[in-house]
């Protein structure tokens, strides 16, 4: 059976990293990696295969950041020739990127079998073009492996339950088993000279391109009583030229996967935009202070793990002060979704 991965952002790499492992040890199956080059710095791509100890890409597509229309059917054109030469038997998607879109966009047009990994997510924000990108990826997907049970439930609920599959979430086999690397690979004084500090992360079109949000979000950094630790995203580092950087805020370069595990284990409080890094918080039990008005991660917000607190200054500093966490339940599986996900792949 011959499975090509489609990816081309950071938290791809992560979501296809422990899959890859699993079908590499599998004589039945045959993976070809597709990186669409969506994330074309080297830091936060091409050192990430190396980092996760997968293989190269067996195909780069060189398609970097432009308009989402422009960038999206660039991404189409180049996987349509891929796919058409490999003719793979099922064609994987992760997640909610431009990348997400254009592959099962394009293998759908050319009838083959698609699958969507971390299917079911929900902001309720259509102003978000992952909120779209889902949508239209999880209904024009041949079979959807579900991370969680709210997330099982949003897909019955658009009548999509009886293609899809309550498997776990694959970030959080990879923190598994990357986290116990990371912390010998690295000591956090490797990484920073703070030995205590706020780890935040800003790189969601809604906070970077909006020089207003951007500024109120950086200027509620530099009141808080701590350093506020940010590698910097390159969709962000274009715009902090235009705003005053506080000698409280950190500015370093874009972190490694295992890197960044050793931040977020480390961190007395993490803040961020990011859906991925709200995960890896609360699987390494850091409290988190998301950036947005929203979360498709309900499960995070129990029990004082993770807060929606928009750019409002004063949510911020109140949740940042607020030290009392409850008990965390398994809302993320057992580790195995990667096999889950295999076995229901085989069985089609």
């Amino acid at each position: 059976m011959k499975v090509a991965s489609i990816v081309g952002a950071r938290p791809q790499f992560i979501k296809m990293a422990m899959l890859t492992k699993r079908l590499k040890n599998n004589p039945e199956m045959k993976e070809i990696i597709i990186h669409t080059g969506q994330h074309y710095d080297r830091n936060m791509s091409k050192d990430f295969f190396n980092e996760l100890d997968i293989p190269e890409p067996d195909y780069y597509l060189d398609v970097v950041a432009d308009k989402h229309g422009k960038q999206t059917a660039m991404m189409m054109v180049r996987i349509e020739k891929v796919l058409l030469e490999e003719m793979p038997d099922w064609v994987l998607v992760y997640g909610d990127t431009n990348s997400t879109l254009a592959g099962v966009l394009t293998a759908a047009k050319l009838h083959l079998k698609t699958a969507h990994i971390e299917a079911g997510l929900r902001s309720y924000n259509r102003k978000m073009p992952e909120e779209i990108n889902r949508i239209v990826t999880d209904h024009i997907s041949d079979v959807l492996f579900a991370p969680t049970i709210n997330a099982m439930k949003i897909l019955k609920n658009e009548g999509l339950g009886t293609r899809s599959y309550l498997v776990g979430d694959v970030m959080y086999d990879s923190v598994l088993y990357y986290a116990e690397l990371a912390e010998k690979k690295y000591k956090l004084s490797d990484i920073i000279p703070y030995p205590k500090y706020y780890l935040a992360t800003v790189h969601r079109q809604e906070n970077t391109d909006d020089i207003n949000r951007l500024k109120k979000i950086f200027d509620s950094f530099a009141k808080l009583d701590l350093p506020v630790v940010v590698p910097i995203h390159p969709r962000t580092n274009k715009y902090l030229k235009e705003i005053n950087i506080d000698k409280n805020v950190k500015i370093i370069n874009p972190a490694g996967y295992l890197q960044m595990l050793v931040l977020i284990r480390n961190a007395v409080k993490v803040l961020t935009d990011s859906g991925g890094v709200q995960k890896e918080a609360y699987f390494l039990q850091r409290p988190c202070i998301t950036l947005r008005d929203e979360t498709e991660w309900i499960e995070t917000l129990e029990n004082g793990w993770n807060y929606t607190v928009g750019i409002n200054d004063q949510l911020i500093f109140e949740k940042v002060k607020q030290t009392k966490t409850g008990q965390q339940k398994k809302y993320f599986g057992d580790g195995n979704a990667v096999d889950k996900i295999v076995e229901v792949l085989r069985k089609y």
